[in-house]
């Protein structure tokens, strides 16, 4: 059997990345581009399963490929010296390599393998520790690409890494940061004054993405691997992945898996397939959002049950026994936390796929 093209893993970068052509365009074009593109400064927002860190995982490697360094990180203590010394380990792998012609072996290394021991010997602050850095890199044409995963703003080290950053935009450093985090976490950074700036930065939702994306990624994996699969299996597959890019990872491995050494995937195999991701969907993201789900968040989702697709806000209403104001407040926290969306005004419905079966079964 051959190797199995879809990754399901945290932050692999798939194969076909399914829809966000418009995000992709955007900071590719940014990185390759004039240093006041705003879109340097970027945050990917979405819930569970969205694709977040695999997209992180993507602009670090094709940055990399336009001659700046990536340096990975998620937003956890620690995560200001662990840049410093990604820094270190990074410059050392250019040491003989070009990339565009943009990074030169020789100085590089010297100043990475020599000069880095006396980097820190002062025991300065962040801010100059990175200045000095930036400058060595600079002077090689190097760029810095920080990416920062789950960002909250309850942890110090993000408001710093953000305040200081915004002075190195205004010093027009060769420096971009792109981040990814919850909404409800998004919006707690925004909202923090110290790092107001941030508010300007490009604000990405990552939302569903249309089902002919889906099919179109699911199948050119498919069929890049050395495999077909079957008109009637793609339907099924597409319409149970609801344009969610986790469950398209985890149904098309799946899948894979049922086919075995077949040379194709057929409609059987994906349905097995489905039971077994749907499980995997449940225990990896539904679990986790339905712990941060306060009371009141449930009973309105539970209000939302009787509804075989989407549910009037006023039928939520008389069914909970709150006034306009009181439902509009839960609706807008659901919406953030991406556990549901509106697709007209005045109506809501489940946004992540299984949700529905999942409070269901918690009656």
């Amino acid at each position: 059997m051959s190797m199995n093209p879809f990754t399901p893993n945290f932050g692999q970068v798939p194969r076909h990345i399914a829809g966000r052509s418009q995000i992709i365009s955007d900071i590719m074009n940014a990185l390759d581009g004039n240093l006041g593109d705003p879109a340097r400064t970027s945050i990917l927002v979405g819930a569970r399963g969205t694709g977040k860190t695999a997209l992180l995982s993507y602009f670090a490697a094709e940055a990399e490929q336009l001659g700046w360094i990536s340096i990975n990180v998620t937003c956890i203590p620690g995560m200001l010296e662990d840049i410093l010394q990604q820094v270190a380990y990074k410059a050392k792998e250019f040491v003989g390599k070009e990339k565009k012609g943009k990074i030169k072996g020789v100085s590089v290394g010297q100043l990475f393998s020599i000069e880095w021991e006396t980097l820190k010997e002062d025991h300065q602050n962040w801010r100059t520790e990175i200045t000095k850095v930036l400058d060595k890199l600079e002077s090689e044409d190097i760029g810095l690409l920080i990416t920062v995963d789950e960002v909250t703003a309850s942890l110090g080290e993000m408001i710093e890494l953000a305040s200081i950053y915004q002075l190195l935009v205004r010093e027009n450093r060769k420096i971009s940061l792109l981040m990814a985090g919850l909404p409800s976490e998004v919006s707690s950074l925004l909202n923090d004054r110290s790092v107001s700036f941030l508010r300007r930065a490009s604000n990405y939702n990552m939302g569903r993405i249309e089902d002919y994306e889906v099919e179109e990624a699911f199948e050119n994996t498919v069929i890049d691997a050395g495999k077909e699969i079957k008109p009637e299996a793609l339907t099924k597959a597409v319409g149970a992945v609801r344009g969610f890019p986790y469950m398209l990872q985890l149904v098309g491995y799946r899948a894979w898996q049922q086919a075995k050494n077949k040379k194709y995937i057929n409609a059987e195999d994906v349905d097995k397939a489905i039971v077994k991701a749907s499980n995997d969907f449940e225990n990896r993201v539904l679990k986790a959002t339905y712990k941060e789900l306060s009371q009141q968040d449930i009973v309105f989702l539970k209000a939302m049950l009787e509804d075989e697709n989407v549910t009037e806000i006023s039928a939520i209403e008389k069914r909970i026994g709150k006034p306009s104001g009181y439902v509009s407040r839960y609706r807008a926290r659901l919406i953030e936390r991406g556990v549901i969306d509106s697709p007209r005004r005045g109506q809501v419905q489940f946004a992540l796929p299984g949700m529905k079966e999942f409070l269901q079964e918690q009656e």
